[in-house]
């Protein structure tokens, strides 16, 4: 199922309480949008998750949908809230000072990308903020909701996947010491966004295969996390950050020639993580 704001890839029956979400891998970059920028197209795509739906694209053979947006995440981060507007970017915003998030140009509506790079020459006005949270922003998330709610309600619990990416670069600036770096961090806002005994099952699932696992740092989760993490009431978020390096050429933003493998390896962990939770009905496709 795919409109204008994300693809949604549904198994033939839910047999999982597990939903997934790709918020960042989105790359149907327009042309208006491409002639507003001033950089590169490569770097342009520097911010996206690239490939990252493709890596998580067995969920639906395994009960669970996929959910991926359309919209590259320099047009708009579906991984921020709808209020995150830049006022050094977006006519007639109030300035918030206190958002860090807004402040170093990662609002909604994005004004950089990696590195701190300007995407546009200019300002962009209110309303053309408003067209994309309208087009892609609030659809997407109308239809994450509506997912984890039929998981709730089929099984008791929803539990959230929030599939991520990571490069390589930040692990290396972030680490303090001479361990290996991890490959996989596992964000769940230290305890606040999912139960333990959950992420605990997912991080063993990671190990299993042979990765190397961290919690929280450097990435513990953003706004879907949570937004959407909700324990006490049986709503789950788990954020899962991917080393980009482990598939992809980062400075080409390729596949890397062993990529298949890779998805190969990532399908048995998500079959693994389905698992958790499974329960008494199952629903099948729209």
């Amino acid at each position: 199922m795919t409109n204008r704001a994300y693809h949604l890839h549904l198994p033939e029956h839910r047999t999982s309480p597990v939903v997934f979400s790709s918020p960042h891998s989105g790359a149907e970059y327009s042309e208006a949008f491409k002639a507003q920028s001033r950089l590169d197209a490569i770097s342009l795509r520097s911010s996206e998750d690239a490939f990252v739906d493709q890596l998580f694209s067995a969920a639906p053979q395994f009960g669970a949908p996929l959910l991926a947006a359309k919209g590259p995440r320099a047009y708009i981060d579906m991984n921020r809230g709808p209020d995150e507007l830049d006022a050094a970017l977006i006519e007639n915003v109030v300035h918030i000072s206190h958002n860090p998030r807004i402040h170093s140009g990662l609002g909604v509506i994005p004004r950089v990308v990696s590195a701190g790079r300007a995407i546009y020459h200019g300002r962009i006005s209110r309303a053309e903020a408003e067209a994309r949270l309208n087009q892609h922003w609030h659809p997407y998330h109308d239809r994450l909701r509506k997912l984890l709610d039929e998981s709730h309600q089929l099984f008791g619990q929803a539990i959230l996947i929030d599939c991520h990416s990571m490069p390589h670069e930040a692990l290396e600036n972030h680490s303090r010491t001479a361990s290996p770096l991890p490959e996989i961090v596992l964000g769940d806002r230290f305890g606040a966004a999912a139960a333990r005994p959950l992420v605990d099952q997912i991080e063993a699932a990671f190990k299993a295969a042979g990765l190397r696992v961290a919690r929280n740092t450097p990435f513990a989760g953003a706004y879907i996390a949570q937004t959407y993490g909700r324990p006490s009431r049986q709503h789950h978020a788990i954020q899962i950050e991917i080393d980009r390096s482990l598939y992809m050429n980062e400075a080409k933003i390729e596949p890397r020639a062993d990529f298949a493998a890779f998805q190969q390896l990532l399908a048995g962990i998500i079959a693994e993580i389905t698992q958790i939770g499974t329960g008494r009905l199952s629903l099948a496709a729209e």
